[in-house]
C-alpha cells in the first residue's frame, strides 16, 4: 500500500493511496471463510458450503466491503499519524476511472482534501460583560408572579380588571362564531364594557378598536392564525358564560417546598434572601451567555484563516445530499464560514489547555437536566437508581448521539469559560430592567 499526499496549494491537497493485491486480499480471503460458516445455500448443510463457491457467489462484494474498510482504516490513520489538519474528511475525486472489479488487482483512488491553517488567537482582544444588579422592581415582579403560578382559579359572579372572562364570541355581520377566553387585559379601548359583567350579558364591541391593531391578541382572543385574523373587523357580541380568576398564592411553607425543596426555606426572611439569591444566579447566567456570544464573535471576527472555500462547499453539498442545494450553500456560505472558524478556535483552545470531559460529567449534567425538567430540586434516594438508568438509557438512544451532543455542550463550556480567563473582560453595570429590555444594546 502506497498513501501519499500532494499539496496542490496553501489550502487544497491530493490524497493518492494504490491498494496492491497482498494489501486487501488476506482480508478478502479471511472474511469468505466467515462467511461460508454461517451461508445458508441450498444443498449444502450449514458451516459446509465451500469457500470457493461463497467467493464465486459474494466475491466481488465482499472485495467491495473489505476495500472500503481498508481505504477508512489507512486513510484515518495516515491522516492521524501526520497530523494532517483537514476540513472534514477527504471527498473522492470526481470522473475518477472505472473500477473493474472482476480483473483488476492493484487499485488507485484519488481524493480531494481541504487543508486548514495553523491559527493565532487574538485573545488581546477586549470583549464587553455585564455586571447585573437586581432592582426592586424586579423583585416585585418576581413576587407577583410567583403568586399568580401557584395561585389557584376561581369563578366569581362578576367580573375584574385581570379577569379571563369565557363565552361565545360571533361577528354581528358574517358567519364568525366561536368559544373562546378572553384576558382583559388585552383590551386596549373600552376596557370598562368587560368589568362588572355576569355570567348572560351580552357586550358589544368593535374588535379593531377594542384589541387593537395587534394580530396576535386578535388570534389569541378568536382562536384564527394571525393571518386570518389580520381580516377581522367590525363589530362582534360576546356572551358571558363564566369568570375566571386566580387567586394569588400565600407565601406559606407549601410554597416554600414547591419551589426550593421540604424545609430548605421555613420563613418568609429566607424566602425572601433564597428569591433574591435565585434571581441574581438566572440574571448572572444570562449575563455569562451573552458574554460568551461577545467572545465567539470577537475571536471569529478577528482571526485570520485562509480557507479551502471551494472544497467546503463541496463537503457541504456532499455531506448533506438531499438537505442543502447549491443554492443554499451560497446562500448561507459566510454562515458556515463562521461556524468553521469557531470550530478551528474551539479545537485549538482544548488542544491548547488539554480540555476535557468526563463521563462522570456527562452524567452529571444529564441527570441535572432530567431534574429541572421534573422541578425537583434534588433526587429522592429511593429513586436515585431509576433515574440513574433512565439517564443511561436517553445517552445511548440513536446510536449514542445523545451522548455526544451532551458531550459537546460541556466542552464547549469549558472552553468559553478557558476564553474568559484568557481575554480581557470590560464589565458594565445595568439594571435587571435593563438587560430585560435590551438597554446594553
Amino acid at each position: 500500500m502506497n498513501i501519499t499526499l500532494n499539496q496542490t496549494d496553501s489550502t487544497n491537497a491530493q490524497l493518492k493511496v494504490i491498494l496492491e493485491e497482498a494489501d486487501y486480499a488476506p482480508k478478502v480471503d479471511q472474511q469468505v471463510k466467515e462467511f461460508s460458516k454461517k451461508a445458508q445455500i441450498k444443498g449444502f448443510r450449514p458451516g459446509k458450503v465451500p469457500a470457493g463457491l461463497v467467493k464465486k457467489m459474494y466475491g466481488k462484494s465482499i472485495l467491495v466491503e473489505q476495500i472500503n474498510k481498508l481505504l477508512q482504516e489507512e486513510i484515518s490513520k495516515y491522516i492521524r499519524d501526520n497530523d494532517v489538519k483537514l476540513l472534514g474528511e477527504p471527498l473522492p475525486e470526481p470522473n475518477q476511472d472505472q473500477i473493474d472489479w472482476d480483473n483488476q488487482k492493484e487499485f488507485e483512488f484519488n481524493y480531494q482534501v481541504g487543508l486548514l491553517p495553523e491559527i493565532n488567537l487574538p485573545l488581546d482582544k477586549s470583549v464587553e460583560g455585564y455586571a447585573i444588579e437586581v432592582d426592586q422592581k424586579t423583585i416585585d415582579e418576581a413576587y407577583e408572579n410567583l403568586k399568580r403560578q401557584f395561585g389557584k382559579t376561581v369563578n366569581p359572579e362578576t367580573s375584574e380588571q385581570g379577569d379571563f372572562i369565557s363565552g361565545e364570541l360571533k361577528a354581528v355581520e358574517g358567519d364568525f362564531l366561536s368559544k373562546t377566553l378572553i384576558p382583559t387585559s388585552r383590551v386596549v379601548e373600552g376596557q370598562e364594557q368587560f368589568v362588572g359583567v355576569k355570567a348572560g350579558d351580552v357586550i358589544r364591541f368593535d374588535i379593531r378598536k377594542t384589541f387593537g391593531d395587534d394580530n396576535a391578541a386578535l388570534a389569541h382572543v378568536t382562536g384564527l392564525s394571525k393571518d386570518e385574523a389580520a381580516d377581522l373587523s367590525g363589530e362582534f357580541e360576546f356572551t358571558v358564560e363564566k369568570i375566571n380568576r386566580t387567586e394569588p398564592a400565600e407565601l406559606n411553607q407549601e410554597l416554600f417546598d414547591k419551589l426550593f425543596g421540604k424545609d430548605e426555606v421555613t420563613t418568609e426572611e429566607e424566602f425572601d434572601a433564597k428569591l433574591r439569591e435565585t434571581i441574581k444566579e438566572n440574571y448572572e447566567r444570562e449575563s455569562d451567555n451573552l458574554l460568551y456570544r461577545n467572545i465567539i464573535d470577537t475571536l471569529v471576527d478577528n482571526t485570520e484563516a485562509e480557507l479551502p472555500t471551494e472544497f467546503f462547499k463541496r463537503w457541504l453539498q456532499v455531506t448533506n445530499e438531499g438537505k442543502l442545494t447549491p443554492e443554499q450553500i451560497e446562500e448561507n456560505f459566510d454562515k458556515y464560514l463562521r461556524e468553521l472558524k469557531w470550530s478551528m478556535i474551539k479545537n485549538k483552545v482544548v488542544e491548547e489547555n488539554e480540555l476535557k470531559v468526563t463521563n462522570e460529567e456527562v452524567m452529571d449534567s444529564t441527570m441535572d437536566k432530567m431534574l429541572a425538567q421534573f422541578n425537583m430540586p434534588e433526587v429522592p434516594e429511593e429513586l436515585k437508581e431509576s433515574m440513574k438508568n433512565y439517564a443511561q438509557q436517553h445517552l445511548q438512544q440513536d446510536n449514542g448521539r445523545n451522548y455526544i451532543q451532551e458531550y459537546e455542550q460541556l466542552l464547549a463550556e469549558k472552553v468559553l469559560a478557558k476564553l474568559k480567563e484568557q481575554m480581557t473582560v470590560v464589565e458594565k453595570t445595568i439594571t435587571a430592567e435593563d438587560f430585560r429590555n435590551g438597554s446594553y444594546e
